[in-house]
Order: structure tokens, then C-alpha cells, then sequence
């Protein structure tokens, strides 16, 4: 009997026009743009602004165009999922608000959240959906507006976040490509080092908690480095191992675009060259759930089907992982 696998059929991306350049950020904290340029490999990032303009915003507009693209009716749409730390509201999930915005009557919706490797955990979900034939039509949303949690004052977070995301069509096929194997992992004891710190159950909101600027992305850079380095670099070496991939047969590595020194040593340990490496972080910044189908947009062009590509990220929770899959489909 032959294997079911899900395939991504289509992919679109979308950030606001708004763009926050390092020469800007310059007159809001004390930075410079040689200091974040070297250090991140960021020179600009996009910002959504305007009342009532929340991550359904980002997520609604890249699905919007992902079904445009494939011809896909709406209505046909079974499940979206959306990977984001930053929803609309605690409720209901941003999820459902993209499903009403593009008509996906018939679909049901959740949001999930793994901070940046949110789409990663999103992509193995919708792809079990799939598999097991519960379902025919799943998208897989990872969007993020992490400049409402972001602390302008802060130089230290407010260089790296910007806002944007995408999402991807998941169908069935018996061909032999899509996602092939997913290895997802995570440590709470990571929880105090990348974090918000209130807002939650634990500390509600008062008016202690927002004098407090608790309400902003918060991390330990030093630590939240290591544990991205190795952990990352880990588990996508991990994953070629599984599958027999030499780095030769790697088409490309899709990192997650949190620091380009992280990306490097993500790919130097797979033995990756530069050549091989989907990289936006220079124009983008890291938009958390978003960054991977960004990378994923930016490079449809350049896919060909069947390219072996290995999906990485690592995330607040902490959070990491690295999805196989074998690309279904060639430029249009």
C-alpha cells in the first residue's frame, strides 16, 4: 500500500509596508547600525501599524493570497492552524479570525503556540492531520506582531523583532515527497531566560505589572545564544543523520532568522555552505512564528521539486526542532 505523506502545494508570505531601518532605531535607543548589523546581520524590519491592526491582520493576507495562487475555493479548506505568540486577543484564536476574514467556512481552527519554532510544530500537526486521511485541505499560518510586545526602550530585544508572516497549503499525495520526518524537542527550564513576564494567569495584568514593563519580550541574550546554537545546529545534524542525508544532498537549509551568527553555526556543523542557506533576516528581522514560511516565499522561485530541504528553529519555552521534507513542486 502506497504512503500518504502531506506536501506543501503552495506557499505565500506578507509583512506591512511599514519599514523600521537601523538608521531610525538609531534615534530611539542608544545603538548604531554597524553595532546591530554585526552582531545580528539585521538592517531593517517591518512594522504593522494602526488601530486594531493585529497578527489575524498578517495571517488573513497571506492566506488570502496562498489561495489565490493554488485556485483553492475557501470553502474546501478542513483545518488552519496558526502558530503565534502574539494573537489578536487571549481569545478567541487568531485561527478562527483568519477562517471568518477568508471565507473557510467549513474548517475548523486553533491556534498553537511554541514561540519560533512555532511553525515547525504547526507544520508536523496540520501534516498528521493528512497522513491519517482525516483530512485533504490543511494551512499552516506562522505569524507574528512582535511590535506590540516589544519594548522600544530596550535596546537589546528591539533591534532583532519585526512584524510579518506566511502560510502553506497541505495536501495528500503518494509521490515521494513532502514531509518526510519531523524531530520536535522542548526544556521548560528554559522559561526564565525568553519569556513575557506578565499578562498570564500567573500575573495578571495590573497596574504594578505594566509600570513594571512586564508586558514586553524578555531574554537573557548571553544563554538564549548558547542554548540556540547548539540545540539548533543539534538537532538539524540529527535529522540528516535519521534519513542518511549527506550535507551534499541537502538542496537547502530553511533556518529560523532569529541572529545570523546562529544561522552560520547552524550550518557550518551540517556542513552546509552559504549557497545552500535561505537568509532574509537582513531585511525582515526575526518575526518569531513568521520567519520560516518568509524564508520559505522569498525562495519559491529557486525550489524545484524534490529539493531535500531541513526546516530549523529554536524558540522561548525553550523550544527547538527540524523538519525533512522533499519539495513537491517546481516554479510557476
Amino acid at each position: 500500500m502506497e504512503k500518504t505523506r502531506a506536501v506543501i502545494t503552495g506557499v505565500h508570505g506578507w509583512v506591512p509596508d511599514y519599514i523600521l531601518t537601523n538608521k531610525e532605531l538609531e534615534t530611539m535607543v542608544d545603538t548604531n547600525d554597524e553595532w546591530i548589523t554585526t552582531r545580528t546581520g539585521i538592517k531593517e524590519r517591518r512594522i504593522l501599524k494602526g488601530e486594531n491592526q493585529g497578527t489575524s491582520v498578517i495571517g488573513t493576507e497571506s492566506v488570502k493570497g496562498l489561495l489565490e495562487k493554488t485556485n483553492t475555493n475557501p470553502e474546501d479548506i478542513d483545518l488552519i492552524i496558526c502558530a503565534t505568540v502574539t494573537p489578536d486577543m487571549p481569545f478567541p484564536a487568531t485561527a478562527n479570525i483568519i477562517a471568518h476574514n477568508v471565507g473557510a467556512k467549513n474548517s475548523f481552527s486553533f491556534d498553537i503556540s511554541a514561540a519560533c519554532s512555532g511553525f515547525l510544530y504547526g507544520l508536523t500537526m496540520g501534516s498528521q492531520f493528512i497522513e491519517t486521511g482525516m483530512h485533504k485541505k490543511v494551512i499552516v499560518v506562522g505569524a507574528d506582531k512582535m511590535s506590540s510586545i516589544v519594548n522600544y526602550e530596550d535596546r537589546t530585544t528591539c533591534i532583532i523583532f519585526g512584524d510579518g508572516g506566511g502560510a502553506v497549503l497541505l495536501e495528500p499525495t503518494t509521490e515521494n515527497v513532502g514531509i518526510m520526518d519531523s524531530l520536535l524537542h522542548a526544556d521548560g527550564s528554559g522559561a526564565p531566560y525568553l519569556n513575557m513576564k506578565a499578562g498570564g494567569s500567573r500575573r495578571p495584568a495590573t497596574m504594578e505589572t505594566v509600570a513594571a514593563k512586564e508586558h514586553y519580550a524578555s531574554q537573557e541574550g548571553s544563554i538564549v545564544f548558547k542554548f540556540a546554537v547548539n540545540n539548533m545546529a543539534d538537532v538539524s545534524v540529527e535529522i540528516m543523520k535519521r534519513n542518511s542525508l549527506t550535507s551534499e544532498e541537502v538542496d537547502w537549509l530553511v533556518p529560523h532568522q532569529a541572529n545570523k551568527r546562529i544561522i552560520d553555526a547552524t550550518a557550518n556543523k551540517m556542513g552546509i555552505g552559504s549557497d545552500k542557506v535561505m537568509m532574509n533576516i537582513e531585511k525582515y528581522g526575526n518575526t518569531t512564528a513568521g520567519t520560516l514560511p518568509l524564508c520559505l516565499w522569498d525562495y519559491e522561485s529557486q525550489l524545484k521539486k524534490g529539493d531535500d530541504l531541513i526546516l530549523a528553529a529554536f524558540g522561548g519555552g525553550f523550544t527547538w526542532g527540524a523538519i525533512y521534507l522533499k519539495w513537491g513542486y517546481d516554479p510557476k
